[in-house]
């Protein structure tokens, strides 16, 4: 080897790789540093635009804000709590790290190759860079930087002062920018006067402004980050696991928010929306122009309809309602009520329409959906009558909602009388896996877990939002194109140049016209649901076609309404917050939310005329030969194979 590569010659190539490897480096720094900004100019007085949010008119809804709300503070103007509380969930190494925390760094890179994405591992000196010198955006060459800034900084300023700088600057939710506005706002007092748990509570509230917000549709996440905020100050020593527990259990007083929003849980979706997509700062300081898909004027209607609803329901043990419209044409959110009352300091800010809750025989159209792409039709007859389920896990016996079966029914009648023997039997030949995945082709994102569910899915027993089911019957109106539900039509930036536009929302078809049309048919066929409803229920509205399904779960904890138009999808639910049962009177159909469906419904086709969905020629109306393919024995065993 040495005659071929004479010493000499090794060492001198040796020292020309490194010497290339050095440029290449020192090229590599000079490339990122070149437009970096001065960290002299951390102490210089930063201009956020407002952000404006209007409806799809241009009625303005919400400002955010007029200027940023901040008030810069000392140290000593601050709660020493807040201060060990920051530095505890933030940074526990602040004081002794250049500015950098390379074990961090690590873990982030190594974090960021498994996930393919951009990860933290940054100090308060760069979440400081971060929230005032650079863009949001997530790449490497920010994220070296941000390295690069904050290691700089730390050079020209001292610990005290970079700490004082963050704690002015760090987003606090909504306009509070800095911990003075924050305390201020949330609980009303100076920042110097803030006890444990109210310290503990804002120093979290960084790391994810709006999903923390006690405000926002997950409020009880800012609980949960105070308490991890406060394990890991008693882990470094600056409390007691007795103090950390006793400000846990304590009682936050936090104020309502300021009444200065028009559709306020709308509002508040949107917002979480697009600092998911954009970052904290660019939604709250960027100067955006956000149109939404918001009829303002509709929602004042729909909001008033659920409040009055709700309030004549209080001697069932109704305490809360919700609704949507959408336009299932584009997936445009028309109207989103969350609550009957947003300032209700009890449950006003749970947005119902994002959250799992049971849709009781609302979800049985998928299962009947599912049954048709396997042949089956509505004249197809099942057997409602006294059976038994079987399997290695369980033995089920479904009843009908009146308490009755009524033998040999035709898949149109046991579909628009909602009786649960025949949907139970269809589920049990179509099977879970083909009825979940018509679910998820549908618009259903949270029946995930498979091992879950039995046989009782097809009546509710599995958890599901408003607005996921909003987007399952718009794909029915549809003919079995699928819009994604937005609230968003068109964002522009400070400078004019537009971020997103969903004017003309592009579908996607997952169901053929013709399954979706034979649904579209059952549901609005008021002589199939007169069995169980009568012929002149609220699911009926005369001079219109209007499919209609209902839903209410056995221990009557979740009551629902669904109904659509080629033009306008409308969701209705009633019940309580907390789970809590509703009076067993409460009859579907009569009571609940169907009177909610029923007044936005007539409110948007009065004056209009009947538009009729168009049967695809794929269907054929005709006689049908009735076909019993359940097992006619009272006991099906699911563990072995039918006849």
């Amino acid at each position: 080897m040495d005659r071929i590569f004479p010493k000499p010659l090794r060492i001198g190539a040796l020292l020309s790789t490194i010497a290339i490897l050095a440029f290449g480096y020192s090229l590599f720094l000079i490339v990122l540093a070149h437009d970096l900004p001065d960290p002299h100019r951390l102490k210089e007085p930063n201009s956020p635009v407002t952000t404006e949010f209007t409806d799809r008119n241009g009625e303005l809804l919400y400002r955010l804000y007029e200027g940023r709300n901040r008030t810069p503070l000392t140290l000593n103007d601050v709660s020493p709590h807040f201060i060990n509380a920051t530095v505890s969930i933030e940074d526990k190494n602040f004081f002794s790290h250049p500015g950098i925390d390379v074990f961090g760094i690590t873990r982030a890179f190594i974090s960021n190759l498994q996930n393919q994405n951009i990860q933290g591992g940054s100090t308060l000196t760069q979440q400081l860079i971060k929230n005032t010198l650079l863009t949001t955006e997530r790449t490497w060459k920010r994220k070296v930087q941000e390295v690069l800034l904050s290691f700089w900084a730390e050079r020209i300023y001292s610990k005290e002062q970079i700490l004082t700088m963050y704690v002015n600057e760090a987003p606090y939710g909504g306009p509070n920018w800095g911990i003075d506005a924050a305390a201020r706002s949330y609980f009303g007092k100076e920042a110097k006067d803030l006890n444990l748990a109210e310290s503990a509570y804002l120093a979290g509230l960084p790391a994810s402004p709006t999903i923390y917000s006690p405000y926002g549709p997950t409020s009880e996440l800012g609980k949960e980050r105070q308490k991890q905020v406060l394990r890991r100050m008693a882990e470094d020593g600056y409390i007691t696991q007795a103090e950390a527990d006793e400000a846990a259990n304590r009682e936050l007083a936090i104020k309502p928010p300021l009444h200065d929003l028009k559709a306020p849980h709308f509002v508040m979706y949107v917002r979480q929306l697009l600092e998911e997509k954009y970052g904290p700062k660019a939604v709250s300081q960027g100067g955006l122009r956000v149109q939404t898909t918001l009829d303002l004027q509709l929602q004042n209607t729909v909001q008033t309809i659920v409040s009055e609803e709700v309030n004549k329901l209080a001697n069932l043990n109704v305490g809360n309602g919700a609704a949507m419209v959408t336009d299932p044409r584009t997936g445009h959110i028309l109207a989103m009520v969350g609550s009957k009352d947003y300032y209700n300091p009890k449950f006003g800010n749970y947005n119902v329409t994002l959250a799992p809750r049971q849709p009781g025989s609302s979800i049985k159209p998928i299962t009947y959906a599912t049954g048709f792409k396997m042949g089956y039709s509505p004249g197809t007859v099942l057997l409602d009558t006294p059976t038994v389920f079987k399997s290695a896990w369980e033995v089920y016996a479904p009843v009908n909602y009146d308490g009755k079966f009524h033998g040999p029914v035709s898949i149109r009648t046991a579909l628009g009388s909602s009786y649960n023997v025949p949907a139970v039997k269809m589920l049990a030949t179509v099977g879970l896996p083909a009825m979940l995945q018509t679910a998820r082709d549908l618009g259903i994102t949270t029946l995930n877990d498979t091992d879950r569910y039995g046989l009782s899915l097809t009546l509710g027993a599995g958890e599901v939002k408003l607005l996921d089911m909003m987007t399952v019957y718009g794909t029915f109106s549809q003919m079995g194109v699928r819009h994604n539900l937005t609230p968003i039509l068109k964002v522009t930036d400070s400078n004019g140049i537009v971020l997103e536009d969903n004017t003309l929302a592009s579908g996607v078809s997952v169901l053929s016209p013709g399954i979706a049309y034979m649904i579209t048919d059952i549901l609005a066929d008021n002589k199939a649901r007169t069995p169980a409803f009568g012929p002149n229920s609220l699911l009926h509205i005369p001079g219109h076609t209007v499919p209609v399904k209902t839903g209410t779960t056995d221990n009557k904890k979740d009551n629902w309404a669904f109904g659509y138009t080629p033009e306008y999808v409308v969701g209705t639910w009633v019940g309580n917050n907390n789970n809590t049962p509703m009076n067993q009177a409460l009859a579907s159909g009569v009571t609940g939310a169907s009177p909610i469906w029923n007044r936005i419904m007539t409110h948007l086709l009065k004056d209009k005329p009947d538009v009729a969905f168009v049967k695809p020629p794929e269907v054929v109306e005709g006689t049908t030969t009735p076909i019993s393919f359940t097992d006619p024995f009272s006991t099906i065993n699911l563990d072995q194979p039918g006849p």
